[in-house]
Parts: C-alpha cells; sequence; structure tokens
C-alpha cells in the first residue's frame, strides 16, 4: 500500500470517527451519517490497497 494512499485512508477513517461521535453528541443525524460514510470511504480504499499490493508480489 502506498504511503500516501495508506495515510488517507487512515485519516478518512478518523475523521469519521470523530463526526459520527460529534453527531451522537448533539443528536445530529446528519453528522452521524457523514461520519459513517467517511468511514466507509477510508474502509473501502484501504481494502482497494491491500488487493493492489496482493496482485503486485
Amino acid at each position: 500500500m502506498s504511503a500516501e494512499e495508506k495515510t488517507q485512508a487512515k485519516t478518512e477513517q478518523a475523521k469519521g470517527k470523530v463526526n459520527e461521535a460529534a453527531g451522537r453528541t448533539v443528536g445530529n443525524e446528519r453528522l452521524t451519517a457523514e461520519g459513517r460514510a467517511d468511514q466507509a470511504k477510508g474502509d473501502a480504499r484501504e481494502a482497494k490497497e491491500k488487493v493492489k499490493d496482493t496482485f503486485k508480489h
């Protein structure tokens, strides 16, 4: 996994967790949903890079 892609995936996952927690704290469903979506994007990016790494070797 390239370092840049890995960093971006982890950043999206962390941002998503923060947004989801903030949304739950204040009762904002939209913010909670955005947080979950950001986490999913990060997970998908990470999975894509792992697949690329698998076929590289």
